[in-house]
């Protein structure tokens, strides 16, 4: 399953325990496959630079730097496809355009705004749950 994770979805799987850490460790497992963007690995870096993210860093002893480095090393970096003005935040279409790009099955996010544009071009825009939903049905497929 081809996926690209939004933002918070990446920070909540790597700092926080909860749905999007299942998320996370699927991908870290090659049970998923993640794609990236030069422009979501700059928002994530960004992120990870705010005041809030530096003091979780402290407290589960990561940097950002080694975070970046573990996202680096699962998610596979593309150059993202252009597409028309879809979501309501600007930002987010990068998001989709990278999608298309990597061909992806999904977007998984937790932005209410970006879960109300709901696919684009045979990509989904689904939430954590749905995902891990897909996730689980993949695997049951699997070992059948």
């Amino acid at each position: 399953m081809r996926c690209v994770l939004d933002t918070n979805i990446v920070l909540s799987g790597m700092l926080w325990t909860g749905s999007p850490r299942r998320i996370w460790t699927a991908a870290q497992h090659g049970e998923i496959e993640l794609f990236t963007s030069a422009a979501l690995i700059k928002e994530l870096r960004d992120v990870l630079s705010r005041s809030k993210c530096a003091m979780r860093l402290a407290e589960v002893g990561f940097s950002a730097g080694h975070l970046m480095k573990l996202y680096s090393n699962v998610a596979t970096l593309l150059d993202p496809s252009l597409v028309p003005r879809l979501a309501p935040d600007p930002d987010d279409d990068v998001v989709i355009g990278t999608a298309l790009a990597a061909k992806a099955d999904f977007i998984v996010t937790g932005d209410r705004t970006l879960l109300t544009v709901a696919g684009y071009e045979g990509v989904r825009i689904v939430s954590v749950s749905e995902a891990l939903d897909a996730i689980a049905q993949k695997a049951s497929h699997n070992k059948q």
